[in-house]
């Protein structure tokens, strides 16, 4: 039997407290149970009547064990063993965390940075499999490196059609493109689940058992936690935690989130995404920050930060301040997540289940690639470092250090500030380091994206969430551009166009961001890094 548990103290038991007798009264957990729609307003029904497969994850995703164990079986036969996964937002963080806990590779390409790209194509491509995840099929990213994946294959005289492996809603334009095309398998997930909550369906089924994962330990710890939160009653620890989430009052919506040695590796990336995607919307919502322990945040005492606690399962952890403390298998987490952020959507007042500001960033990218505009010239340039901003928010400012002072000026009492790196992760994976830097500095609550794959998370809550935020976007010249088949423009213009277009709809919608372009990724980065550090050491 799956163990689950959760305490709460201060502001969140209060919530748990205060919200709990009244999700009992509603009948919110049967409601879940048989996928009520009704649950989130009238203006959400349409959408949630089309959203809530998740809630029982056995029907569509049990009957793929077999197929998924029998496809790895004859793929290993030939010699193939190196999975490569196409995916973003939900498509790629699940069967990340699920592989990185269970401790097999997994290969997740969630960029178009030209870096990231040829450095996966650059990897034993006749031991690789390429497994396409799109629910809707159209995801440009995820096409573009099916594309050069599919011409590398070629070119190294190898059947791309047997090593691509699509995932994707039935019906969808990927969905007969890859029937027709001939490709190895083509899984069909169920289309009543939004990319968000599609952990446990074939989104992260298919790569993750391709990769080596026990999914289907994962999948009964799943089903165990489904039908332990069926109940009416105050010890639903589903209720409870989407209580403390969405129910503190006033509203606590900086979600800290801490791995405590949970085992689950990456967890707080993927609940992140969860949460800010479902509830950053109509100017409310939940802000995840994923940190490290012993994170400046953790110990803020901010009255609008929550800080919950992932904590491993034998873990006798008791929550201090205004916290929570959870702990459970990876799957139970999953669902419990999946969830409490349905919760606390109700009680925010808002649909979980759409992402209304997610395709205002895609246009304005869209409209950059189509119009091939020539970047604009920088604010100036410092060192290795292009700088970029309006002149009311510079000031003046004609350094590096001074440009970052006048960002951080906007920074208010209960603001934050978004890094957002279109870098490679692998590569540029230091700059991370300044996340906890930066929260010294400021005193406020740091998020660090890696685009454009943030874009498909916290992005929804930068824009449709509280006017809150000050962004630092970070661009850098790759190595060298890697080309897209049969589209007429490359990676690096693609990344450039989804930085740029990003920027542009917080800049028109009031938001403060600052553009750093790093002339030399590893020069740039050290300079930033040097200037940082140098700000905190002298203070702001």
């Amino acid at each position: 039997m799956t163990t689950l548990s959760f305490e709460a103290a201060g502001a969140a038991r209060d919530a748990v407290e205060a919200k709990v007798p009244g999700l009992v009264r509603d009948e919110v957990a049967t409601r879940l149970l048989a996928q009520d729609p009704t649950l989130w307003g009238p203006d959400a029904e349409a959408e949630a009547a089309i959203r809530l497969g998740w809630l029982n994850p056995s029907e569509s995703s049990r009957p793929l064990l077999g197929q998924i164990r029998a496809l790895r079986d004859e793929l290993a036969a030939e010699g193939v063993t190196r999975v490569v996964l196409a995916g973003m937002g939900g498509s790629s963080l699940a069967p990340e965390v699920i592989t990185r806990t269970d401790g097999v590779d997994l290969t997740v390409l969630d960029s178009t940075d030209p870096d990231s790209v040829a450095a996966a194509l650059a990897v034993d491509l006749a031991g690789t499999v390429i497994v396409v995840s799109s629910k809707s099929g159209s995801t440009v990213e995820t096409d573009s490196q099916r594309r050069a994946f599919e011409d590398a294959f070629t070119k190294a005289g190898i059947d791309a059609a047997s090593r691509i492996v699509v995932v994707t809603d039935p019906g969808s334009p990927l969905d007969g493109a890859a029937r027709e095309a001939g490709y190895r398998a083509v899984f069909n997930a169920d289309p009543n689940v939004g990319g968000r909550y599609s952990a446990l369906t074939a989104f992260g089924l298919v790569p993750s058992g391709l990769a080596g994962a026990d999914i289907e330990s994962l999948l009964d710890a799943a089903e165990d936690t489904a039908e332990m939160l069926s109940g009416n009653d105050a010890d639903n620890i589903g209720l409870a935690l989407g209580a403390a989430l969405g129910g503190t009052d006033p509203l606590r919506n900086k979600i800290v989130i801490v791995d405590e040695g949970s085992g689950l590796a990456g967890f707080p990336d993927w609940a992140e995404q969860l949460i800010a995607e479902s509830t950053g919307k109509l100017g409310t919502g939940l802000l995840p920050v994923a940190v490290e322990p012993g994170a400046p945040e953790i110990l803020s005492g901010a009255p609008d930060i929550l800080v919950v606690r992932i904590a491993a399962p034998d873990a006798e952890a008791l929550p201090e301040g205004n916290q929570v403390v959870v702990s459970g298998s990876l799957g139970a987490q999953m669902m419990l997540w999946e969830y409490a952020t349905a919760v606390a959507g109700r009680l925010l007042g808002i649909n979980p289940f759409d992402q209304p500001d997610v395709e205002a960033a895609k246009k304005a990218a869209r409209g950059l690639l189509d119009a091939q505009p020539k970047p604009a010239a920088p604010s100036f340039v410092d060192g290795s470092i292009e700088v970029r901003a309006d002149s009311a928010l510079l000031g003046g400012a004609d350094t590096l250090e001074a440009a970052l002072r006048a960002l951080l000026q906007h920074l208010g009492e209960d603001g934050y500030l978004s890094v957002q790196a279109y870098l490679d992760r692998a590569a540029q994976a230091p700059l991370e380091q300044l996340r906890p830097e930066l929260a010294q500095l400021t005193g406020r609550p740091v998020t660090f994206g890696w685009g454009p794959r943030f874009l498909h998370s916290t992005g929804q809550f930068h824009k449709g969430g509280p006017a809150q935020g000050v962004y630092l976007q970070i661009t850098g010249a790759p190595a060298s551009d890697v080309p897209i088949p049969g589209r007429p423009f490359t990676f690096g213009e693609l990344i450039a166009a989804q930085a740029a277009g990003d920027a542009q709809v917080l800049v028109d919608q009031g938001r403060p961001v600052l553009r750093l372009n790093l002339l030399d990724r590893n020069a740039g980065a050290a300079q930033l890094t040097e200037t940082i550090k140098g700000l905190a050491k002298g203070g702001n």
